[in-house]
């Protein structure tokens, strides 16, 4: 809503920026300004506390597209080729245009109002501007910080402490939070110039990547090495688990590759619930053999099964 003092604010001299600056400028201009004039880095200093409100005013206006143009509307209005002035030699006054606009000599002009009441030219400005009622407090601007978390921490949660504009901030992490989560603290940012809500600190969540385990969802994953006996006869296998002691599972003979063994409720626990371990089996191929290793696998190929692995795979591609 637009104020009636606008006329008498050139936003764009006070941020120091042109009329047709972009709001990428805007933005980065007035970010400069307001670390430099904040009370909390000028304490005490009266002068610093009115231009950090004077900034944070222009700004709020200049930023907002329908603010902008309405804020440019009345100021052309008032600088244009009429060359409005304050009343003083050179020049006509608001009050002496508008009397003649209303039939007046000028000075306090009188007129009356649709519903009969009368009222001089403040109450003329006041209506266009709002019915003369203030704008509210503007809101203190949000904050964006940043913080890295190891795997194991992001998956059981945890509190890490923010430096916010009036002091340490402790914020409480989700178990199971994701990489690239945001979670927004409420009236933790910065502080309104005016006595308004103070805005929100925005904490954009890491999470660093583990050796072992990788998320999928609610359900943590592994690569489980087998030797080929084991899959190929069966075996109880160790497997190991997130901030826990390993469990032992059973693999059925013939496991091969890529088969899938559960876990179940050793995943991530949110609020959706708690996931599964899910261990992804690969058969070890060894690199060195001893000479009894490899006779014996010699045996095993001239008495094992006389089977083709690939035989489907050719006849599929042959169609």
């Amino acid at each position: 809503m637009a104020s009636q003092d606008w006329l008498e604010k050139d936003f764009y001299q006070i941020l120091g920026v042109a009329k047709d600056v972009d709001d990428a400028a805007l933005k980065k201009t007035y970010r400069k300004l307001a670390r430099k004039y904040h009370p909390d880095s000028n304490p005490g200093d009266e002068a610093a506390e009115a231009k950090f409100k004077e900034i944070s005013e222009a700004f709020s206006v200049l930023s907002d597209p329908e603010q902008r143009a309405e804020y440019d509307q009345i100021r052309a209005m008032g600088t244009g080729s009429a060359r409005f002035t304050a009343g003083g030699a050179g020049g006509q006054g608001f009050e002496d245009i508008f009397g003649g606009m209303f039939g007046g000599p000028g000075g306090r002009t009188q007129y009356t109002f649709q519903n009969g009441q009368t009222g001089g030219f403040d109450d003329l400005f006041g209506g266009m501007f709002g019915g003369g009622r203030a704008r509210g407090p503007m809101p203190g601007r949000d904050i964006t910080a940043s913080t890295t978390l190891d795997f194991e921490t992001a998956v059981r949660g945890d509190t890490v402490t923010l430096q916010g504009p009036t002091g340490q901030v402790k914020v409480k992490i989700p178990s199971g939070v994701a990489d690239g989560q945001k979670i927004k603290v409420r009236g933790k940012g910065e502080p309104s110039p005016d006595g308004g809500t103070p805005g929100d600190i925005i904490l954009t969540v890491h999470v660093r990547k583990h050796p072992v385990f990788e998320r999928d969802g609610q359900n943590l994953r592994l690569t489980l090495p087998v030797t080929f006996a084991e899959a190929a006869l069966g075996a109880t296998v160790e497997v190991p688990t997130l901030g826990g002691d390993p469990v032992k599972l059973r693999m059925h003979p013939g496991t091969p590759s890529g088969r899938v063994l559960r876990v179940k409720g050793r995943g991530v626990h949110t609020s959706k619930g708690t996931g599964d371990l899910l261990a992804e089996v690969q058969v070890a191929v060894p690199a060195h053999l001893s000479d009894e290793a490899r006779a014996a696998l010699e045996e095993f190929r001239r008495v094992g099964p006389d089977e083709d692995p690939r035989a489907d795979l050719i006849a599929r591609a042959k169609g």
